[in-house]
């Protein structure tokens, strides 16, 4: 499980510049940015806050969303 107090103070990395950037904590799996909807894994405990991987997942619908996330091969 993810630190709680580490989940306050993550914010989307792409969102933050302009806006809040918050992030949604769903399913203990996926950290989702409130202002662009990009989705972010979390993968063994560790958010994986790479803007390439919430591109990956930007268009999914948030039940849709893999639990767990998949891990790049």
């Amino acid at each position: 499980m993810v630190n709680p107090d580490l989940l306050d103070l993550l914010r989307c990395p792409v969102c933050v510049k302009e806006d809040k950037g918050e992030l949604e904590h769903f399913k203990e799996s996926w950290l989702i940015c409130h202002d662009c909807g990009r989705k972010y894994p979390i993968w063994e405990d560790i958010p994986v806050m790479l803007i390439e991987e919430g591109d990956k997942w930007q268009a999914a619908a948030k039940e849709g969303l893999p639990i767990p996330p998949p891990k790049p091969e």
